[in-house]
This record gives C-alpha cells, structure tokens and sequence, in this order.
C-alpha cells in the first residue's frame, strides 16, 4: 500500500500494473495490494463464468473472470471483479483494452477479510457505474446468492436466495443459473454457530 506522501497518478498505475506480478486496487493515488483467493472463492467464480457462458452463447455478450480489470470513473476506483459480463459494445480506457468502462452485471464472491469492504465501500463504488445492471455477491462459506438490480428510476432492488436446489434470475441477462452448478465443487466448512448449536 502506497503513503500519501507518494501518491501516483491513474495513468503511473495502469503502467506499474501492466508490469506487476500480483493485482492491486487503485484508489485516490494510492494502491492496494489484493490477495489470492482460497480454493471455495477460485470454485465459485470460475463456475458462475462457466454457467454464464454458456447461458449466453450466441449473444453479444462478454462473459471475463477476475483478469479483467474495471475503473469506476466517477470515483476513480480501479479493481478486478470475480467476474464481469458486457452486453453489446465493450468499451475500454484506452487501445491496451485491459481496463474495461461499461459493464453491465458485475460479481464478487465475499470472503472473511473482504466482505465488510465489498458489501460497503466498493458496492458504492460500483453503483455509481452508469451501464451497471446488476450486481451479484456470493457467499462461499454456504449457499448464499444476493442479488441487487438497477430499476428504472435509478433505485436498486435487493433479492436473495439461499437454498441449494434453487434457481437463481439474472435480470438484465434473462437468464437463470442453478445454484447448485454455482457450488459445484465447494465444500462447506461447519459455521461456528451450527457447531455451537449441536453441542
């Protein structure tokens, strides 16, 4: 993480992040180094990619994992999503495309150490992207899926749903992905509350 004494601009960090070896967040001058995800997080987003792809053949959409990097420009965030789909032109910041403009559905699976974060400060960032449809947080611990649409009028509506065999709507896509396939893979560890309860 950088100091305020050595604040760097947009274009520095998009150059220093095209050279480095991990992936960092960009903030007000600062940046912020991201950490690797644990094997249920690495699951669940490459599943929700595989779902949505072929969910989507034959549209003019884009379905991109955590490589693809996204700037809010109203704020000036610069971060990686767990997943990002486009529907229709993709635009870019410049000709490297590796910095995407407009997306239209957005997804972050929540971990211990990133989930008062992603639910708070960078969900408000992403709100503020004027193409942004829709946005999906995942739980990888169990089987929690919530998903916050874009109305008409600018309000978000909120929808969840946690059961294992169900079905989950993406609005803006029209189309739906079994929760189950989301969790393909995973294995649940005991939550401490339900160990507590047994006892």
């Amino acid at each position: 993480m950088s100091t305020a004494r050595n604040r760097i601009t947009p274009q520095e960090y998009v150059i220093r992040e095209r050279q480095a070896p991990i992936k960092s967040e960009f903030y007000q001058g600062e940046i912020f180094a991201m950490g690797g995800g644990s094997a249920n997080h690495s699951l669940i987003a490459a599943n929700f990619v595989g779902e949505a792809r072929n969910s989507l053949k034959g549209r003019p959409c884009a379905v991109f994992n955590s490589d693809l990097r996204v700037q809010v420009q109203s704020t000036g965030l610069y971060t990686y999503p767990d997943a990002t789909i486009v529907c229709g032109e993709l635009l870019f910041d410049d000709d490297h495309r590796d910095t995407l403009l407009n997306p239209t559905l957005i997804v972050e699976v929540l971990s211990d150490s990133t989930e008062k974060y992603d639910r708070g400060k960078k969900s408000n960032h992403y709100r503020q992207i004027a193409s942004l449809k829709e946005l999906i947080l995942i739980a990888q611990d169990r089987s929690h899926v919530e998903r916050f649409t874009r109305q008409a009028n600018g309000d978000w509506l909120f929808h969840e749903q946690k059961e294992l065999t169900a079905d989950f709507e993406l609005k803006s896509l029209g189309i739906s992905i079994a929760i189950s396939e989301l969790y393909r893979g995973v294995k649940f560890e005991p939550i401490e509350d339900d160990v507590n309860a047994s006892r």
